[in-house]
């Protein structure tokens, strides 16, 4: 097998592609890793990780990810710090294009092309962002409840969004703290009827509607930056006011990270990968007859040979273990898959 030839090659290096790195490595099956613009995925973004299984104390966000490739790498992973921009999954061998430009930008940087007899696709899904985090961007602003809600016990905090997402997450993190600001531009929430009842009845639940946050306030402590408030601006008068926080919670939205197989793979209308599992959910949309037509595995595409693990198919649980979970059983599909096909 050349340089360039691999038996399977996966597409991104959060906790899906190395946990599906580990068992194909496992599995002699030498997997090729690039691990595209965000090396480690989202939980690099994160400090403190407490719901990962095994770390009773904890764990950095960005030490975990590299605790999980170093694993990899032991059992015979290769991992390449190489963005994937273009793909072609018409016919086997399939063909990966990459450039190690750290932006993905395939006019500059060196740009190779790689052949596998099979990929699995774990790129992920990206937080929708204000634009506007600079130094706070994980260190005070925040895109998981779940992950983060537990840091900021005893102390106020602010969500921004309107969804049933924003609502969940708003309602979630009055567990931990005394006050909860939801903030959205408009004056009335999209979230459903019951979502917005339960809110509505939450003494804890404080509004800042008709509202977009201008700017992000904060302090030095050392070298340290500190998140202190934000600056709100009425989308009535763009009148502005002040509002103390010490976390702000974003919950407007994730983008799929599947533009490159558009018009290979099957996707949603948002741009999630459809796979057998995915499609358990009833409001997931597909075209139809798309179920029967798919190989018997549970992380298989449409495309044989092709499997999809991680939030790029994940419309709902969106956790770092889930989508290890899926990382085993994509690699664990592609492996059999393989075991049919002679290689």
């Amino acid at each position: 097998m050349s340089e360039a030839h691999s038996a399977v090659i996966i597409i991104g290096s959060g906790s899906a592609g190395l946990t599906a790195a580990l068992y194909a490595s496992r599995a002699n099956l030498a997997p090729l890793v690039f691990e595209g613009k965000e090396p480690g995925g989202q939980l690099t973004l994160t400090t403190s990780v407490d719901n990962f299984p095994g770390f009773p104390e904890g764990v950095e966000g960005p030490e975990l990810m590299e605790l999980m490739r170093k694993q990899a790498q032991r059992f015979g992973a290769v991992t390449k710090w190489e963005t994937v921009f273009e793909v072609d999954l018409s016919k086997r061998p399939f063909q990966v294009r990459t450039t190690d430009d750290p932006s993905g930008d395939p006019t500059s940087g060196d740009v190779r092309t790689y052949t596998a007899d099979s990929v699995i696709v774990a790129t992920g899904a990206s937080a929708r962002w204000l634009g506007l985090e600079g130094p706070y961007k994980g260190n005070g602003v925040t895109t998981c409840a779940t992950c983060d809600g537990a840091l900021y016990k005893g102390k106020e905090i602010a969500v921004v969004g309107g969804g049933d997402s924003a609502v969940e997450e708003a309602t979630f993190l009055t567990r931990f703290s005394p006050k909860v600001t939801l903030i959205h531009r408009r004056d009335d929430l999209r979230a459903s009827k019951i979502m917005q009842d339960r809110l509505e009845k939450n003494p804890k639940i404080e509004y800042a509607l008709n509202s977009v946050v201008e700017e992000i306030l904060g302090e030095k402590d050392g070298n340290l930056s500190v998140l202190k408030g934000v600056r709100l601006r009425s989308t009535k008068d763009d009148s502005k006011r002040d509002l103390a926080i010490s976390g702000l919670f974003l919950a407007i939205g994730h983008v799929p990270n599947s533009a490159i197989f558009k018009n290979q793979l099957a996707m949603t209308p948002e741009g999630y990968l459809l796979t057998r599992s995915a499609l358990a959910w009833k409001d997931v949309e597909a075209p139809a007859g798309l179920l029967d037509s798919l190989p018997n595995y549970g992380t298989a595409t449409n495309i044989e040979g092709v499997f999809a693990c991680g939030d790029v198919v994940d419309t709902h649980y969106r956790q770092a273990i889930t989508a290890a979970g899926s990382g085993c059983a994509a690699a664990m599909d592609c492996e059999k898959w393989l075991e049919t096909q002679g290689e």
